[in-house]
């Protein structure tokens, strides 16, 4: 496969756990994409997907997940999300996954508390 199909791949395979684990909360997104050997670079949260799959019952019941942009090169996948209800402020982030043979191997994100565009020198929203 091509490097652009590779990352077109990595992309919608990215998109599609997102939904599952954070919209749908289907551990068996974590079963079937998440590598064995999975990195996490969140420091609130351990490695493993085990990790994960422990978070999903611990999430708060109204919490949303709004996705955004997303972008891929290579083996990285970059989506820029809104989560209302992960803290007492909605949070704009960015998540970037490593994925490798059809698994999330990797994940950083940037988190960062959303600020009304009304509020915001530039009069901007920081999500669309």
């Amino acid at each position: 496969m091509n490097p652009e199909n590779v990352a077109k791949a990595n992309k919608a395979l990215v998109l599609e756990v997102l939904n599952g684990v954070f919209v749908q909360r289907d551990a068996s997104f974590v079963d079937r994409y998440f590598d064995a050997s999975y990195r996490q670079h969140n420091p609130a949260i351990p490695n493993g997907p085990e990790a994960i799959k422990g978070l999903l019952p611990m999430l708060n019941p109204e919490l949303k997940y709004e996705r955004g942009m997303a972008t891929a090169e290579g083996d990285l996948v970059m989506v820029h999300g809104r989560y209302t209800g992960w803290g007492p402020k909605p949070m704009v982030a960015v998540d970037i996954f490593r994925v490798v043979n059809g698994k999330l191997l990797e994940h950083w994100d940037v988190m960062q508390e959303e600020v009304p565009a009304a509020q915001t020198q530039s009069g901007n929203a920081m999500f669309p």
